[in-house]
């Protein structure tokens, strides 16, 4: 009885001796698993308040669009934006079939960069009362 004693406090006192190192071992904090891609037609990034904030996403062609330059259609792109508390986009990057275009906007006006189609890339800066300056090659 004595043996059997000795042999269930021996075992007891191992355990608890595994159980303080197992304790006393420091974690590492591991995702449960890593997607190695992200798949879906957009992401977007809200605040707090849950508004958008920022912007990932494919746009359908707009055939019958009217651009500011009087062309017709708009094709399909990937845009990336990045919006202020106030909902105004304050960096857009777009790409499409035939070029890009970025946009960087404020308070005291906009600078467009593009470069799309057999046009002319250009440089165009707005201020806030609207006069302009646009720069081509």
């Amino acid at each position: 009885m004595k043996a059997q004693s000795f042999l269930l406090a021996a075992l007891a006192l191992t355990n608890i001796g595994f159980l303080g190192l197992e304790l006393a071992r420091p974690r590492v904090e591991q995702a449960a698993t890593v997607a190695p891609v992200l798949r879906g037609h957009a992401l977007e990034l809200v605040d707090d308040q849950g508004r958008v904030r920022a912007e990932i996403k494919v746009t359908p062609a707009q055939p019958s669009a009217k651009m500011a330059d009087g062309a017709t259609g708009y094709p399909e792109s990937v845009m990336l934006r990045l919006i202020n508390s106030q909902n105004g986009p304050d960096v857009k990057l777009t790409s499409t079939e035939d070029g890009a275009g970025l946009a960087l906007g404020g308070d005291s006006g906009y600078v467009q960069i593009l470069s799309r189609g057999s046009n002319p890339p250009f440089i165009k800066i707005v201020n806030k009362d609207g006069r302009q300056q646009v720069i081509k090659p």
